[in-house]
């Protein structure tokens, strides 16, 4: 599955305990050297699959040339991990950057397009029939167990109807069209919005 790891897209809780925060430094301090590489070099799209639907790879929801550690170094921060963790200054700069975040830029060419996406689900709202939305998210504890990703690496997913026997960070494929609408919920904020035709355990494709 090409799913990031939390040091290449991570931001924070402003509202968070000190070891949180902590943690939240020390994943910053590894996007600099991670983060904006990845999204420096995104590849094209590859071409969609028989079934109509284009396999994203979670880079792809990323704008080529956006780095999520700009502000950083914009201010000569290379390692974060040295910053005092009450610091005015920290706070004031974890501040920042969930601003910048929570607005990170969406890629405009995938809007409206039908799309195939791994990851792991984040529920929302469920009914007796199953959930009815749910966050989709690259690496294992987003937005529950770690600070959320920017954005552009969480899409709030609205199947076709309630899905059942999933429970929370299981790991799915996602088919439907997407598009570029920002929303916020109590998990983070989403950059896109996919409508959901499909939702089914994921399986790796066999080598």
């Amino acid at each position: 599955m090409q799913i990031l790891k939390p040091c290449a897209s991570t931001t924070i809780e402003t509202h968070a305990d000190g070891q949180t925060r902590r943690r939240w430094l020390q994943q910053l301090g590894a996007a600099l050297l991670a983060g904006a590489a990845a999204a420096s070099t995104a590849q094209p799209l590859p071409k969609p699959e028989p079934g109509g639907f284009t396999e994203l790879r979670w880079d792809d929801l990323v704008p080529k040339g956006w780095d999520p550690t700009k502000g950083l170094r914009d201010k000569g921060i290379t390692n974060p991990g040295s910053l005092m963790d009450g610091d005015p200054k920290t706070q004031a700069l974890m501040k920042q950057m969930r601003e910048l975040w929570d607005n990170a830029p969406t890629e405009p060419s995938l809007d409206g397009t039908r799309v195939k996406l791994p990851g792991y689900l984040v529920p929302l709202e469920e009914s007796a029939a199953g959930h009815t939305e749910f966050l989709l998210v690259p690496y294992f504890g987003a937005c529950v167990h770690t600070p959320p990703p920017p954005a552009n690496q969480i899409v709030l997913v609205v199947p076709a109807k309630p899905v059942a026997g999933l429970r929370s960070m299981d790991t799915v494929w996602v088919s439907g069209t997407i598009k570029t609408v920002r929303g916020n919920s109590a998990m983070g904020s989403t950059g896109y919005r996919l409508e959901a035709s499909l939702v089914e355990r994921y399986k790796a494709a066999p080598r």
